[in-house]
């Protein structure tokens, strides 16, 4: 996805502020950088945390909130709080972000419009934005299929503003376990991807993830990651 010409330790702390530019609104997605089309469920919050470990001095930890009110059941509003840090260089960012259901997923193939940026705390300056087309195939109930594509934009790589693609696949392997693939890339970068457990005890209020990935932020080699979704 980045293409950088920093110090490394700049580098790392760039290309790992890449994980937003995908989009910070997720439904579902949680720490996963490709998204469905479907909001939280009106009159329902939930908080997504998760941590990733690039490497023993790198990695990143992230908070992203959001609500889907009752009065407004196909709008989710959201942000997110992304701490970095790598070989000594640390940046926190924060942004909103919104999620927006054109088409509802039960119609066969639902279709969304989601839409984030994320600034740094310590220079104010907008680090990512991103507007992304999600589109939701349903193609039975245990297997789902989710496609993104848009714009990117991201201040420290050599090409700020660039299209976004990828593909995601959800698949249920257990009454309360979902195995998810995906892969995408950032026009002109290298492409990542992550494959990864969800388990959802009873289909009730928390999902916990856990996922493996290959240059996720467009640069780093490997990533591990664990995420934790609370609703309420």
């Amino acid at each position: 996805m980045v293409r950088l010409a920093l110090a490394p330790g700049a580098a790392a702390i760039a290309a790992a502020s890449m994980l937003s530019v995908a989009s910070v609104a997720r439904a579902s997605g949680n720490e996963h950088v490709i998204d469905d089309s479907v909001v939280e469920t009106p009159g329902v919050c939930h908080q997504e945390s998760w941590a990733t470990r690039f490497g023993p001095r790198h990695g990143l930890v992230n908070l992203s909130p959001a609500c889907t009110r009752k009065a407004w059941p196909n709008l989710e509003i959201g942000g997110a709080v992304q701490r970095t840090w790598a070989d000594g260089t640390s940046d926190t960012t924060v942004g909103p972000a919104l999620k927006y259901t054109l088409r509802a997923e039960d119609t066969g193939v639902g279709l969304g419009v989601i839409g984030a940026g994320a600034w740094s705390v310590g220079s104010g300056r907008l680090e990512t934005a991103s507007l992304i087309v999600p589109v939701t195939l349903r193609l039975n109930d245990r297997v789902r299929v989710n496609l993104n594509a848009g714009w990117s934009h991201a201040r420290a790589d050599a090409r700020p503003n660039a299209a976004f693609y990828g593909a995601q696949a959800e698949v249920g392997v257990a009454r309360d376990v979902t195995v998810m693939v995906e892969a995408f890339q950032r026009d002109g970068g290298k492409a990542g991807g992550q494959a990864g457990l969800r388990w959802n005890p009873g289909g009730g209020r928390f999902d916990l993830d856990l996922i493996a990935g290959r240059r996720i932020d467009g640069a780093t080699p490997r990533a591990v990651t664990l995420g934790l979704t609370l609703r309420h």
